[in-house]
């Protein structure tokens, strides 16, 4: 079993009494879930691709994680007109290769970004509006519920990758 059930830091014991607190507890879990995956992995782990064609890799998921972040809080939800962490020269897949600064790099935009993620939504009620690119706008408790299913998907994937390392698996 990947932790003690006991003492699992993803149940933070909050309890959970409105859509708020349960959207927030939820998205806390998740990206603790990623992280946890991640834990104790070197760069040429990190960067192992799952297998062919495919070029995910648990660094790809945290870059891809990191622009995700990125875009939802930054761009719908804060208008700022910041470009991808990852463009197309630097894609997150395919270039996650195992250099210990690129991993460091990595995991610092992510946390960059979650932090200002935090941030912007401890100022802004769940009604909240962002504007998408293509001019619809939307609220924060969609943003919300999206990054819950990004991070809940990309768990998966990470559990499938860790055990592809070193046979550890999920619960």
């Amino acid at each position: 079993m990947w932790t003690d059930p006991d003492s699992d830091p993803r149940d933070s014991g909050t309890t959970l009494t409105d859509e708020r607190s349960t959207l927030l507890e939820y998205l806390r879990a998740y990206r603790l879930t990623v992280e946890m995956k991640c834990a104790d992995l070197t760069p040429e782990q990190m960067a192992q691709r799952s297998v062919p064609p495919s070029t995910m890799s648990l660094l790809g998921l945290v870059r891809h994680l990191a622009d995700v972040e990125r875009y939802w809080f930054r761009q719908v939800m804060a208008g700022e007109d910041v470009p991808k962490l990852y463009p197309a020269e630097l894609e997150s897949w395919n270039g996650a290769d195992p250099d210990a600064q690129l991993v460091e790099d990595a995991w610092q935009a992510w946390r960059d970004e979650v932090t200002f993620a935090d941030a912007l939504i401890a100022t802004c009620d769940l009604e909240a509006d962002g504007t998408m690119r293509d001019g619809k706008t939307l609220q924060l408790r969609e943003v919300l519920v999206h990054m819950i299913e990004e991070y809940a998907r990309h768990c998966g994937h990470a559990d499938l990758l860790r055990e592809r390392i070193d046979g550890r698996v999920g619960q």
